[in-house]
């Protein structure tokens, strides 16, 4: 039986004899599923870098773009998403949204099999890949409604923690199954790394044979079985999504939103990105505010029937200023996480895989590759890792003392730690010696991966206390796809700052964003007078 009629958790009777073992059997098929989102929504962080140790025929920053579009494209399709379990039901949802990552995950396969293809396959390809950054929003929203309160924090903790460990996963799975042909004849033929490579092991010499392909591959050893188990393992609640209209037309409604929301993203891209991929007439922080008005815009005029009363129900959310709150404070925990896990395997590369030497004749700085670089892949994986894994503590301790008081010490933490990482990284890129600076660089984004786990935890749980259950679902999935843009500002703001030789600007506006996030919280959730005390 998929679909539940009577759903009341918040009755202990009911919830001890009934809905427990049916909310742990969604949320254990959810954890694998997102896990498997995430994976194909960040590959490119990874794909990028071994793209470019094996020659491929682009520059930098045409292969920074694919980390961009598949950071935008996942985040601006979280929107729609948050408003799918509602419209769809739970079981709809995961099973889809689950099965569709099978098309970038075959695609990227074939397209990396050769290096003639076009940069605008990939790009694409970096798009679909997007599909895994938007099943966030309606994983979260679909757990939420399994639970009863005073479990919120620990339930949404362990999805979205263990979940968190696709990015993990991704980091240290690709670079392993990129050594060996693992699917034989059928996997294409290898292409010997131009320049040194790496894995989580240390580094694997220039010359060396590679099967990049395996990156797009290996995902459907673990796709396939989860989307069988998706679907006839879990279950929509009717209470929740009240007019599902049977399984195809749940599909139906998801696919059309979708679609609506990837041409908006499409548009906002190519006046984004620079030329001749796009037209290059706006700015990161005119694009991003643009598309994601003109989602909502466009998703509320074109919905029909009750798909359009229900969306209209939920955006009754933008009225509640907790909503706007909580979007800033998971922007600073979840958009640190996100962005910095995009940004970091690259920025290793950059600034500890070269030696910086002032030249006085010309007066400007030269970069050469370093005998002594860091391989990327031996520790790119360790901060994500520690974010995943300390997620659901943070769940669990808020939900012993409250969620605002460990977003309030984790925003210290991450104001501190990112104006020392700044500090390290401006060493590090005006020395000849980079590598020397490299433990201490590693050390510092330990500690803010792990305070954005806390607080991932911490402020998802204040969501879940905050709003009732009809309304907690959307603003997971609202909050979600906004912090998910920092998939998108990480690369481009470090990106910029490294190119202008400054890179330590980026870590200390971080910093400074992060401070007025602990005031924010302070403010609503913390002081004398708050509406809601540490929620």
């Amino acid at each position: 039986m998929t679909d539940i009629k009577n759903w009341d958790v918040e009755n202990p009777t009911f919830w001890g004899n009934t809905g427990k073992s049916i909310a742990n059997r969604n949320l254990w098929i959810s954890i694998p599923s997102l896990l498997m989102g995430f994976a194909i929504w960040a590959m490119w962080g990874i794909i990028t870098v071994q793209m470019s140790n094996l020659g491929f025929p682009f520059k930098d920053d045409e292969l920074f773009t694919l980390t961009a579009i598949a950071g935008l494209a996942g985040a601006t399709l979280r929107i729609p998403a948050s408003f799918f379990i509602r419209l769809a039901g739970g079981r709809n949802t995961i099973f889809l949204t689950t099965a569709l990552l099978m098309i970038p995950a075959i695609g990227t396969g074939i397209a990396l099999q050769s290096k003639e293809t076009p940069l605008l396959t990939f790009q694409i390809l970096a798009f679909l890949s997007g599909i895994g950054g938007g099943n966030f929003a309606c994983s979260m929203s679909n757990i939420s409604t399994f639970f009863p309160k005073r479990l919120q924090g620990t339930a949404l903790g362990l999805n979205a923690g263990l979940g968190n460990f696709g990015v993990t996963t991704m980091q240290i799975l690709i670079p392993l199954v990129m050594t060996m042909g693992v699917f034989g004849a059928l996997g294409g033929d290898p292409m010997p790394l131009v320049k040194d490579s790496g894995w989580v092991l240390g580094k694997i010499l220039s010359g060396t044979e590679t099967w990049i392909q395996n990156a797009g591959y290996i995902w459907l050893v673990f796709l396939i079985p989860l989307a069988f188990l998706g679907f006839f393992g879990m279950n929509n609640l009717l209470p929740i999504s009240p007019n599902i209209g049977g399984t195809l037309a749940a599909f139906i409604k998801i696919l059309y939103l979708w679609a609506l929301t990837g041409m908006v993203t499409a548009v906002g891209l190519y006046l984004y990105l620079p030329a001749p991929t796009g037209l290059g007439l706006l700015n990161m922080w005119v694009a991003l505010p643009l598309i994601i008005v003109a989602t909502l815009m466009v998703m509320r005029i074109t919905a029909f029937g009750e798909m359009k009363t229900n969306i209209s129900k939920q955006f009754a959310i933008f009225s509640n200023k907790h909503t706007w709150s909580m979007t800033v404070l998971y922007l600073l925990t979840f958009g640190s996480f996100i962005g910095f896990s995009m940004a970091l395997p690259l920025a290793i590369k950059v600034i500890f895989g070269n030696t910086h030497v002032f030249d006085a004749a010309t007066q400007a700085w030269v970069h050469a590759k370093n005998p002594n670089a860091i391989p990327v892949f031996a520790y790119a994986w360790i901060g994500p890792f520690v974010g995943a894994l300390i997620r659901p503590v943070g769940g669990w301790i808020s939900d012993k003392t409250g969620g605002s008081i460990v977003t309030q010490i984790i925003s210290v933490m991450m104001v501190a730690a990112s104006a020392y990482a700044g500090y390290i990284m401006m060493q590090a890129y005006h020395s000849a010696t980079p590598e020397v600076f490299f433990q201490q660089f590693l050390w510092t984004f330990v500690v803010l991966f792990a305070a954005t786990g806390l607080g991932n935890g911490s402020t998802f749980r204040t969501v879940g206390v905050i709003f009732d259950r009809l309304q907690a679902g959307p603003v997971l999935g609202w909050t979600s796809a906004v912090a998910a843009y920092g998939s998108f500002i990480a690369p481009v703001v470090i990106g910029a700052q490294v190119k202008a030789g400054t890179p330590e600007n980026a870590m200390y506006g971080f910093a400074i964003f992060y401070a007025l996030c602990l005031i924010l919280n302070w403010w609503f959730y913390l002081r004398s007078g708050s509406e809601i005390k540490n929620p």
